[in-house]
């Protein structure tokens, strides 16, 4: 009996059709055990969907943070990035979609406030940080320490509710930070977003090499689903001493400028660690750090990428 080699899993990832109208019905799809469910999403109108694109219209930006890889601070850069442009004058907002690490609200200092349910909607929790509006799971659970453990349809209906319910009013921008990967609530996120184009992703990585490997994917991720690219950061680029302020390198490889050049896209910039920056929502120390040029900085020219 012979026997036929399995086919790479990228070929089968380049050609899927994913959201678009061929979904379901493309010749590639004969052969795909989905075929039914993409063909059956795709006859069906969301009925949510102009609330939707109504709540989302009053917000000029919207911003995703993301990273394929955990732990790279895609929560601390997304809430630097509200900060920053709340102090400039904005009207802010900040979306925690990471359902099972939810962690804005201990960022934020605002652990203990709880979402309000009115009339017209999920009020959000304002940040004393700038009066930066957030919704987070973390603020949700009774307990700071409560497990989420919940199967992706169930992920998926909470982010739409999240975006349909919930009173931003208007805004000039939205943050989104998601949690690592490309999986479930970043496939619910874009597409929740279509109609109301987002202005783009910051892509957040680590200087090492690993984690380029990974990141690499988010990116894809993003050209796949045309979700413009702002650009990318290096986080943790070195050690900023705090005596002296001078920055040594930790971890070798830097993954950042490897990833701009190999994808065509800008690095925004590299921020070293600083012991101001390991809790930056919880107080405004990190504005007082050798490292808040450099947070300012990137947030200029993502304003400038919009």
């Amino acid at each position: 009996m012979s026997a036929a080699k399995v086919r790479d899993l990228e070929d089968f990832v380049e050609e899927c059709p994913g959201d678009s109208s061929e979904a379901g019905r493309a010749e590639v799809c004969q052969a795909c055990p989905g075929k039914e469910l993409c063909l059956s999403q795709g006859s069906q109108t969301d009925p949510e969907q102009h609330v939707i694109t109504t709540r989302l219209g009053a917000i000029k930006h919207k911003i995703l943070v993301l990273s394929g890889k955990g732990g790279v601070g895609k929560s601390t850069m997304a809430v630097l990035l509200a900060q920053v442009l709340a102090g400039e004058g904005q009207r802010v907002g900040l979306l925690d979609v990471d359902v099972c690490g939810p962690s804005s609200p201990h960022l934020l200092g605002v652990e203990d406030q709880p979402v309000l349910d009115s009339q017209w909607g999920w009020q959000p929790v304002v940040s004393p940080l700038g009066k930066i509006k957030t919704l987070s799971v973390g603020s949700l659970l009774s307990s700071s320490t409560q497990a989420v453990v919940w199967k992706g349809p169930r992920k998926t209906a909470l982010i739409r509710r999240m975006i349909k319910d919930t009173l931003w009013g208007r805004l000039d921008t939205l943050v989104v930070d998601t949690p690592p990967g490309t999986s479930d609530e970043h496939l619910t996120i874009v597409r929740l977003l279509s109609t109301a184009r987002p202005s783009g992703a910051v892509v957040m990585t680590s200087p090492q090499r690993l984690s380029a490997g990974v990141v690499s994917r988010e990116i894809r991720f993003c050209q796949k689903m045309n979700i413009p690219v702002l650009g990318i950061i290096e986080n943790m680029s070195g050690f900023c001493c705090p005596c002296c302020s001078e920055v040594s390198e930790v971890f070798p490889g830097g993954a950042g400028a490897y990833l701009a050049e190999k994808y065509g896209v800008p690095l925004l910039g590299s921020l070293p660690l600083h012991q101001g920056l390991a809790g930056a929502g919880v107080s405004a120390v990190w504005q007082e750090s050798p490292v808040a040029p450099a947070v300012r900085e990137v947030v200029d020219r993502i304003k400038e990428k919009l």
